[in-house]
């Protein structure tokens, strides 16, 4: 599994360990089988939708276009539901409370940094 930092291109760090679902599946099991997500972590995949069905927790959502602007944020999705955004090409799954804790607002720019 592939780790970044993935921070706002104006400086706060959205996650130090953002693991990058970079195969079909890393993006087919996504967070399912895990309990929670720890304050520092991340799961970054390339789609436009997700779905929470299986999931035991709730979790927070950056949609990006290709460019890493985003373009919508979700708070607080919970277990058995979905959500989507056109025009996105990346999902940011976040512990609930990470939109937040960095202020990342919609026209922000995400930036990976490989670590």
């Amino acid at each position: 599994m592939v780790v970044a930092r993935i921070r706002l291109e104006r400086g706060p760090v959205v996650c130090e360990r953002g693991e990058l679902a970079t195969t079909l599946w890393t993006r087919t099991r996504g967070l399912l089988g895990r309990s929670g997500l720890a304050d520092d972590e991340g799961l970054w995949i390339p789609t436009s939708s997700i779905h929470m069905f299986g999931m035991r927790f709730p979790i927070d959502v950056v949609y990006a276009d290709r460019e890493g602007r985003v373009l919508k944020l979700v708070r607080g999705i919970k277990p058995w539901r979905a959500s989507w955004c056109v025009g996105a090409r990346t999902a940011l799954e976040l512990p609930v409370g990470a939109i937040d804790r960095a202020g990342v607002e919609v026209g922000d720019h995400l930036v990976i940094e490989h670590t």
